[in-house]
């Protein structure tokens, strides 16, 4: 008897979160939550009236052909703060694409901080990501992602890979900002450039959309001057682009412009330095 040796699809990580919360009795408490496969959302306890959210990849990182799918919802006059217990890391793909989605929906009077540690990339990984957001016109949103092109202590290098990053926020259904990032191919030689990251291997975005823009711009700026980024504010909004050697650099300059767009309250605490 002849045996013939069959392809076997590789097992694929996947996973879907979502988190409703409500206001009641002053605080902002769970009306959904919802969790499977490899996505779980835990929620420490707060001393105020707001929400905590930290989200986990239970899988440990991302490949090829990976799929995690986020979903926050913010109820009238709800706070929530979304982060992540460690920093997502998307390993070497043989074959497809990582893909990560997070549709977060805010409310009347609402703030939702968007604040996940870290994504590394290592080299050959291939990740595209979209984050989807629909204010009321009354709510107000804080987003950072930061982004590492291998771990500099570490000797890691990314020479090739793809990475998409886009970004679509809407205030009641209109849009007020979009952004699209692609790094693809020769993916050293490209952040190399000087319009591009200038050979800077650690960046990062920061958005904030409320009332506050404009007055939060005259504090942020003196955080960033003399670093290879700046800061913007019109129409409500706020936009912060950083880049820097290493991810300990980039964490120094992150976390004063993040207390800022906090109004002076500390990143999360399973961020640390």
């Amino acid at each position: 008897m002849t045996i013939v040796a069959t392809a076997t699809r590789p097992q694929r990580a996947e996973g879907r979160g979502h988190l409703a919360a409500k206001l009641l009795d002053g605080r902002t408490r769970i009306r959904e939550l919802y969790q499977e496969g490899a996505a779980k959302i835990r929620l420490p306890d707060t001393f105020d009236a707001s929400m905590e959210a930290v989200i986990i990849n239970t899988a440990g990182g991302l490949t090829g052909g990976d799929r995690m799918d986020w979903s926050i919802v913010a109820g009238a006059g709800t706070k929530i703060d979304v982060t992540t217990q460690a920093c997502e890391k998307i390993y070497k793909a043989s074959a497809g694409v990582a893909g990560v989605t997070t549709r977060i929906e805010a409310g009347v009077g609402a703030r939702v901080d968007w604040l996940p540690q870290e994504t590394i990339l290592f080299d050959r990984a291939a990740l595209f990501r979209r984050l989807d957001v629909d204010l009321d016109d009354t709510a107000e949103f804080l987003a950072v992602e930061a982004v590492l092109l291998g771990r500099k202590a570490m000797g890691e290098t990314v020479d090739t890979g793809l990475f998409r990053d886009r970004w679509r926020i809407r205030r009641s259904g209109r849009l007020i900002h979009a952004e699209e990032l692609r790094l693809s191919e020769g993916v050293a030689a490209l952040s190399a450039r000087p319009a591009v990251l200038g050979g800077q291997v650690a960046f990062a975005t920061l958005l904030y959309a409320g009332p506050l823009a404009e007055a939060y711009l005259g504090r942020v700026r003196p955080l960033v001057e003399g670093m290879m980024g700046g800061a913007s504010a019109w129409s409500d909004k706020l936009v912060v682009r950083l880049a820097a050697a290493d991810g300990f650099t980039l964490r120094k300059i992150l976390i004063p412009v993040i207390s800022v767009l906090r109004n002076g309250a500390p990143v999360p605490k399973v961020w640390n330095l």
